[in-house]
């Protein structure tokens, strides 16, 4: 080899050598960089898939799989006779999830007619910038499958839900009340049977999307089948409920009044055939303000249903029907009797405190028949006076008022009543003839159907019986009964008070054909906070029962604060003679054969007015 010739490797520590290490470090350190990368990779993987792996499950699952509740079809509801008062059917509800909703205008022309919506509502609902917007909870099954298919993949889903309806419209409505947009009861018997009602929801489980849509080609697993409610079949008559509606309405608009009661009960099992409670709209209500309605008219121009049932939650002072207490204390105590003559004269002074009757007259000789017919109030004081303040508290409480009913209806209210620790001399005149007691309609109505019934009170009833889902009745229990009066004591009332409606002051209640029993009423209305009556204003009420002479229905009405004539004989009578003389040829009650025409007109009555 020549000795010029030059090797063609660099030596160490040359400069060469320095070139070619630096491109071997940087592949290293990137290699490096990579094994770093991937073993933080493998540790993140290891800590999820191993460590993590539950929590990580647990919320993946939350994120496209959902329970979703499913509502129970709610039992419904029926009268004594099987007519239905309150249905609920399968529906759908249907919600969108308007983020997928390309086309509001143009989905809501197409679906329209199916969820029963008008278009520019629904273009509304459709524009709504909102993942789960609920366009309605009441469609029909068919309805709602239609749009179930052929809207499934523009952003529309359907649940299975619901539907309440009432096929008799207002009717009922303030006994019954109502269901709000969930479908839970808020008032009435709707609220008060809730429970067994509703039924039990089911439990679905899809799969969905973050805003809880379901994913398309969706399998809808059942988790928990709905169990449907609990029907009732009430104690109403549907076709007496209407007459007492119409004729209580119509009597509330010609007198111009602002409230109206009316309650049918049969004497024997103390089942309610009919309850009515109306409101005129039309009537100012004056310094008690305005009374809650339902906002829909029943058929007679401004009179509706009003939200709470009145005969089970209004307590007022009853005036004359009240007699009752007193007389029938004092024939058990065995201080009177119907023959025996009182010295009547046209006023007094007790405690204090004026009284006087209704009309003026001098120094009248009454029996005690005559005192309760021409509803006395300073004669009804006589005959209490031989009782004395302890019996008649007693009797109070033995008729049943200021306790609840049995039926425990929501907003029910016990009234209010006086007791000894709350005695004034005044009330010696008061209580007697019905001032002082505030009192709720249906317990004046329990006192006299326990007259009716020869002295055993038994408990108001509304719920006949239960229904299952599988349409078994299950009848509820008796209503319960005691012995208010003596058997004696019951009969002589109930002569006395045939006698209030032949030669009295509840002529208006006499039925061609049957013997009537019965009582008015036109009680003076204390103002609230004050120590004085309102001008004017009084609850003018009947209360009676038919046939007399062998008792199948009681009834009372009372119409608070009539205008165009205020006596009890005037207004609340005549709605008693026209639903009771319903009832009587409704259910082929036999005719007494009485040959008496029902007296008409103010002229024909005396007032009554405590």
């Amino acid at each position: 080899m020549s000795r010029h010739a030059t090797s063609t490797h660099a030596r160490p520590g040359s400069k060469h050598s320095a070139n070619r290490a630096r491109p071997n470090m940087r592949f290293a350190l990137l290699h490096g960089s990579y094994f770093m990368a991937f073993l933080l990779l493998a540790g993140r993987l290891f800590f999820l898939q191993i460590h993590d792996h539950a929590v990580q499950s647990t919320r993946a699952a939350s994120e496209s799989r959902h329970q979703i509740p499913t509502t129970a079809v709610r039992g419904n509801i029926w009268d004594r006779y099987g007519r239905l008062i309150a249905l609920s059917e399968p529906a759908y509800l249907v919600q969108s999830d308007n983020y997928f909703v390309k086309d509001p205008a143009g989905e809501a022309r197409a679906m329209s007619g199916l969820i029963n919506i008008p278009v520019p509502a629904l273009t509304k609902l459709l524009s709504i910038h909102n993942g789960g917007v609920i366009l309605s909870n009441h469609v029909g099954v068919a309805a709602g499958k239609q749009i179930g298919a052929q809207f499934a993949n523009f952003g529309i889903t359907i649940v299975p839900s619901s539907s309440r309806s009432y096929p008799n419209g207002t009717l009922l409505q303030s006994l019954l009340g109502r269901t709000n947009i969930s479908g839970q009861g808020t008032t009435g018997l709707e609220y008060q049977y809730q429970s067994s009602l509703a039924g039990h929801n089911g439990l679905d489980r899809e799969w969905t999307s973050l805003t809880k849509v379901p994913l398309p080609n969706n399998q809808r697993q059942v988790l928990k089948k709905a169990q449907p409610g609990t029907g009732l079949e009430l104690t109403i008559d549907n076709n007496l409920q209407f007459v007492t509606e119409r004729a209580l309405a119509t009597q509330l608009a010609a007198v111009h009044g602002i409230t109206g009661q009316a309650v049918l009960m049969d004497v024997k099992t103390g089942e309610i055939l009919a309850d009515a409670s109306l409101v005129n709209t039309k009537s100012n209500p004056g310094i008690l303000g305005p009374v809650p309605a339902w906002g829909q008219s029943v058929g007679v121009p401004g009179i509706e249903q009003t939200i709470n049932n009145l005969p089970f939650t209004q307590a007022y002072e009853p005036g004359s029907v009240f007699k009752a207490v007193t007389f029938s204390a004092a024939l058990e105590a065995g201080t009177v009797t119907p023959g025996k003559v009182f010295t009547v004269p046209y006023n007094i002074r007790v405690g204090g405190r004026p009284f006087h009757d209704a009309e003026v007259h001098g120094v009248e000789h009454l029996t005690t028949t005559q005192i309760l017919a021409q509803s006395s109030n300073i004669g009804t004081y006589e005959i209490g006076k031989t009782i004395g303040e302890n019996r008649i508290l007693a009797q109070v409480e033995r008729l049943g008022f200021g306790q609840l009913t049995s039926v425990n209806y929501p907003g029910e209210t016990a009234g209010l009543l006086i007791n000894a620790a709350n005695w004034y001399a005044s009330d010696e005149v008061s209580l007697p003839i019905g001032q002082v007691d505030a009192v709720p309609a249906i317990q004046v109505l329990d006192a006299y159907n326990a007259i009716a019934n020869g002295g055993v009170f038994v408990e108001p009833k509304l719920v006949r019986a239960t229904i299952g889902a599988d349409g078994h009745a299950t009848a509820t229990a008796p209503s319960v009964q005691r012995q208010a009066l003596s058997t004696r004591v019951a009969r002589t009332m109930n002569q006395m008070l045939q006698q209030v409606v032949l030669a009295g002051t509840g002529t208006n209640a006499i039925i061609p054909g049957y013997v009537v029993a019965g009582k008015t009423g036109t009680a003076s209305i204390p103002q609230p906070g004050a120590a004085r009556l309102i001008t004017g204003a009084y609850n003018a009420s009947f209360v009676g029962f038919a046939p007399a002479n062998n008792p199948t229905f009681s009834m009372i009405v009372v119409v608070e604060r009539p205008t165009t004539t205020i006596f009890g004989g005037a207004v609340a009578a005549p709605v008693f003679q026209q639903v009771m003389s319903y009832a009587l040829h409704h259910y082929n009650i036999a005719s007494t054969g009485a040959i008496i025409k029902p007296l008409s007109g103010p002229g024909a009555l005396r007032s009554d007015v405590t």
